[in-house]
């Protein structure tokens, strides 16, 4: 950054019961439900921002898309949107969720699919090589059954209806793995009662035939079934979104170093062959230890305060701290590049806590869009009673960990929502 950031604290700001939601249920609404994500964005905190930053004819666009959460909240209330994220996971699940088909198809699909599972032998795909970490993760009856899942859904000729089955076979996974079911961090469980691919799927199939009916019927309803809505599979740093063709930017980007997503979402990367190496594969995401931005210094007093405390108990925590306030300041960079004038930039930031030493990463951020000439418009408190994040870390390691530790804190909660505005 080319000028000292003016020091930000948010400190007094007091917590504001009106975007807390601490009942919502919302995302169980629409397609909201399609799969498990961590950190998933409230679809009421959207829903609310577009109501009261937004207007009918304006593009709504979310640089870190995530699982569409944005997008589908556009869809529903009209808008036009277009979101960016470098997971391809992301990109699938988010696809399927703005796509509502036309449910007779879809249900007589489902049935299809439903019905071949007679042919199946276990026979014909015990031999099967996708990835040793399949293996690692799934026995081998569950990788057969998989198998011939995977291979009967590709044979679908619509990709609409394709995307929704693969979203679907995607989210059982977990359940039909070895994967501890409560981490988001991978662990085997040995005492797991693992779910049968067969059962889970149909069940959870079930489920979104319901959702897509209800999302299409509203859409259809409400003349918003075409509505203009896209997801591209893009780095948030570099976009091909046009300059000043955004009215509003709702996201939440990614929590400093709390999720390598790369990891979360393997066993559907491997399954799916969109990548063949997870550490090469985790290098492109946001504030990463491999970031190209390797300099610690940076011209924040707040920024070098975080990461001089944390180099002095790891080194390796500071650079990915350091690497990602870098990363974000890029953001900040294209959020201003595609906005409109007056265009607002909305976004929802976590604190935390990690070997003791406070990142106050809604501070920094807030400081580089002041750098970048957005005006802070309102920053807002909210508490998170029900995200779907882990909420404890080890004081000592940084990990998350359980409560019962004797070195265990909570982190996460609160988090804040900044309205900036390109002036």
């Amino acid at each position: 950054m080319e000028k000292q950031l003016h020091r930000i604290s948010f400190e007094d700001i007091p917590v504001d019961s009106d975007w807390c939601f601490k009942n919502a249920r919302s995302v169980e609404q629409w397609t909201h439900g399609y799969h498990r994500y961590p950190a998933k964005f409230l679809p009421n905190l959207v829903k609310k921002l577009i109501e009261e930053y937004t207007k009918e004819d304006d593009l709504i666009a979310d640089l870190f898309a995530g699982c569409g959460t944005t997008l589908v909240e556009a869809k529903i209330h009209g808008r036009k949107s277009i979101g960016v994220d470098i997971n391809p996971v992301a990109e699938l699940i988010t696809k399927a969720k703005i796509n509502p088909i036309n449910p007779h198809k879809l249900e007589e699909l489902y049935n299809f699919i439903i019905s071949s599972f007679d042919e199946f032998k276990i026979e014909d795909y015990a031999d099967i090589s996708v990835h040793e970490r399949i293996d690692y993760w799934f026995t081998l009856e569950n990788k057969s059954k998989i198998a011939f899942l995977y291979r009967k859904i590709l044979g679908v000729e619509d990709s609409t209806m394709k995307d929704f089955l693969l979203v679907s076979l995607s989210h059982i996974l977990k359940n039909c793995s070895r994967w501890l079911q409560s981490s988001t961090k991978p662990q085997i469980d040995p005492n797991k009662k693992i779910a049968d691919p067969f059962v889970a799927f149909r069940l959870h199939t079930k489920q979104m035939l319901k959702k897509n009916a209800e999302f299409y019927l509203q859409l259809s309803k409400d003349g918003y079934l075409r509505t203009k809505c896209a997801i591209k599979l893009e780095d948030a740093r570099r976009t091909s979104i046009k300059p000043n063709s955004v009215s509003a930017i709702i996201t939440s980007p990614p929590y400093v170093t709390s999720y390598e997503y790369a990891d979360i979402h393997q066993l559907t990367a491997y399954w799916y062959e969109y990548i063949e190496d997870l550490a090469k594969f985790r290098k492109n995401f946001i504030g990463t230890f491999y970031s190209l931005n390797q300099e610690l210094r940076y011209n924040s007093a707040l920024v070098t305060e975080i990461v001089n405390n944390l180099a002095s108990k790891d080194k390796r925590t500071a650079k990915e701290v350091a690497n990602y306030f870098k990363d974000m300041n890029e953001v900040g960079r294209e959020m201003k590049r595609v906005l409109k004038k007056d265009g607002y930039a909305c976004l929802v930031i976590g604190n935390t806590t990690i070997k003791d030493v406070k990142i106050k990463s809604a501070e920094v951020i807030a400081e580089i869009l002041k750098s970048l000439d957005f005006q802070i418009v309102k920053t807002i408190k909210r508490s998170i009673p029900n995200k779907l994040i882990p909420t404890i870390r080890d004081k000592n390691t940084g990990r998350f960990s359980k409560l019962e530790s004797n070195n265990s804190k909570l982190v996460y909660p609160e988090e804040y929502i900044l309205i900036a505005k390109k002036v």
